[in-house]
């Protein structure tokens, strides 16, 4: 059965990303379509349709997460309970991101976060002062 949130939903899940891909950090303004709406837990196992269990996703993070929630015992990075930056941070360049720990790792794999064309879209928007976001943590040059 296919269920539909409504658009004052949608947009409060987008307003309270900052308009962010709450996995990738991919800025929504810049893409040509809109992002999906993520159900954390998926409703299959039980989720519902509440604030508290909905994240804006790209596209592609929406479809790698599908309905999986650990990679082997390590849980996937939840943004309804956990903090992006204390799990992440984008390398000197601010094209990577890098892990800060187990759920962090596994995330990136995952959802292969730093996959050749997001590389690219980052390079892209970074030359033009886009990225990356302002509050995310950047690792220091050496």
């Amino acid at each position: 059965m296919s269920r539909k949130i409504s658009r004052f939903v949608r947009e409060r899940v987008r307003k309270r990303a900052n308009y962010l891909c709450e996995y990738c950090h991919t800025n929504e303004r810049w893409q040509l379509v809109q992002f999906t709406i993520d159900h954390v837990l998926p409703t299959k196992q039980g989720g519902d349709d509440s604030l508290d269990n909905l994240a804006l996703a790209c596209f592609h993070c929406n479809r790698r997460k599908s309905d999986k929630q650990f990679i082997g015992k390590t849980p996937l990075f939840n943004p309804r309970v956990l903090s992006w930056s204390e799990h992440f941070f984008w390398s000197a360049d601010g094209l990577q991101i890098l892990p800060k720990t187990e759920i962090g790792r596994a995330t990136i794999e995952l959802l292969e976060l730093n996959r050749d064309r997001a590389l690219l879209i980052r390079f892209d928007d970074a030359q033009i002062n886009r990225h990356p976001p302002a509050d995310d943590p950047v690792q220091s040059p050496d």
